[in-house]
């Protein structure tokens, strides 16, 4: 029996403001101890990191699970930093070993008169049926959601 082989292609974008500065933003997203109050969306996920590198060419490692024996792993090398401006890495995402997917992703902080406007946005390719656009948007708006209630002070999780 022959594999089936595919890719899609999608580029969306979620937006946010927060009530803080650039520099608390970008300081949640650069500090892998913030990262790890924010990140988790729903009960029973857990994430832990084996490399967190956070520099131009430094690699994140992170794996997670939501409470079963699946796990996933985000594999990603930064392109590029603007320190309070901007965030560009390349990353996989593999469930159980098997890539589902690569993507690019760019963090872009705008400070406004509100405080801070946060534009994700992923150019993602899944591979062979392995994941789903809206898996993917409705994970990246939970996160930023979570850390509107961690840059507010909220306890996250």
């Amino acid at each position: 029996m022959q594999e089936e082989y595919s890719t899609l292609h999608s580029t969306f974008s979620i937006e946010r403001t927060y009530d803080v500065p650039a520099p608390r933003v970008f300081a949640a997203w650069s500090d892998p101890k913030a990262r790890l109050q924010w990140e988790a969306i729903g009960e029973n996920f857990t994430t832990t990191y084996t490399e967190n590198d956070f520099r131009v060419g430094g690699r994140d490692i992170s794996r997670f699970n939501f409470g079963k024996s699946d796990e996933y792993v985000a594999d990603a090398r930064y392109e590029d930093i603007v320190r309070d401006r901007r965030i560009i890495y390349a990353y996989t995402m593999s469930h159980n070993e098997r890539r589902i997917s690569s993507s690019l992703t760019t963090i872009s902080l705008t400070p406004v008169a509100e405080g801070t406007h946060v534009v994700v946005t992923e150019q993602i390719t899944i591979l062979d049926g392995g994941d789903k656009v809206e898996y993917r948007q409705a994970g990246i708006a939970g996160q930023l959601d979570q850390l509107g209630r961690y840059l507010a002070g909220e306890k996250v999780g």
